[in-house]
């Protein structure tokens, strides 16, 4: 999977990612969905007849059920079940085909496929965009391999610097959760939603805080223990030692390329070497 990022393209990423404080240069849409699709598709690539599979939440991972589902009505994967993270992501498998059962109906999961809104070069994550992260986690834990997808513009030197850490948190329990947050160098703010007054309210009906570092996450094993210490608090969408895999969709030139993180980074180190 290793590839090497040349040209122009290259030295834009290399500022993306080692530009600690600003955020990730703008991407055209269109572009950016073919980076997903890319991404989605070979991660499905990976899962075989039979396996038990975890399906993520989010744009990509919805992507990559599109695909999952594709290769299941063709006859290619036969007995595949999946175990959602969401309800967004059961109501998909059931759309394109695919098999869901309930996570507590099985003992383990073979395979997990899963977004991320930042990754930094030891696969630490920050997941929780669309406020799944608690199920997301408990999914991704259990998997044997779990595979995280991500485009070049997820990929950060420092979690946190431009994505806030997605706190799930008991709706009575708010108040004091907010003050202890702020206590741990934060700066939290309740999650409204777009199309509904009030706040964002998560498939297990719990409220989601907004925790902003104006430094960015320091030791991200450290606050994740911090933030769950917490009484409240039901997880926070830090994701340490989860990931086994991060696959990175990128731009070389006209050419989409996907590589494994370590590569990638490397090839970021390479570039900035050489100036």
């Amino acid at each position: 999977m290793a590839s090497t990022l040349r040209g122009g393209n290259r030295l834009e990423v290399v500022r993306a990612v080692t530009t600690a404080a600003a955020a990730a240069p703008a991407i055209d849409p269109t572009l950016q969905d073919s980076l997903k699709r890319a991404v989605a598709k070979r991660a499905v690539e990976l899962v075989k007849p039979g396996m038990i599979v975890g399906l993520g939440t989010g744009s990509t991972s919805s992507m990559a059920i599109q695909e999952l589902g594709k290769l299941v009505s063709q006859g290619k994967l036969k007995d595949v079940v999946g175990v959602a993270s969401s309800y967004q992501s059961r109501i998909l498998a059931r759309q394109y085909g695919v098999k869901t059962v309930d996570l507590n109906d099985v003992n383990v999961i073979d395979f997990a496929f899963d977004g991320a809104d930042e990754v930094d070069a030891s696969m630490n994550l920050i997941k929780g965009g669309g406020a799944a992260h608690t199920m997301e986690k408990v999914v991704d834990a259990m998997a044997k391999q779990c595979i995280i997808l991500v485009d070049q513009t997820k990929v950060v030197s420092k979690l946190g610097l431009t994505f806030p850490v997605p706190v799930e948190v008991l709706p009575f329990a708010i108040s004091p959760v907010l003050r202890a947050l702020v206590g741990l160098g934060g700066v939290p703010e309740i999650r409204n939603a777009l199309r509904k007054d009030g706040p964002v309210i998560t498939d297990l009906g719990n409220m989601v805080v907004d925790v902003r570092f104006p430094d960015g996450v320091k030791d991200p094993a450290e606050m994740e223990r911090s933030i769950n210490m917490i009484p409240g608090v039901v997880e926070s969408g830090l994701f340490v030692g989860i990931a086994n895999t991060v696959l990175v969709a990128t731009r070389d030139g006209d050419e989409i390329t996907i590589v494994e993180l370590a590569d990638f980074v490397r090839s970021l180190k390479e570039a900035t070497a050489s100036g």
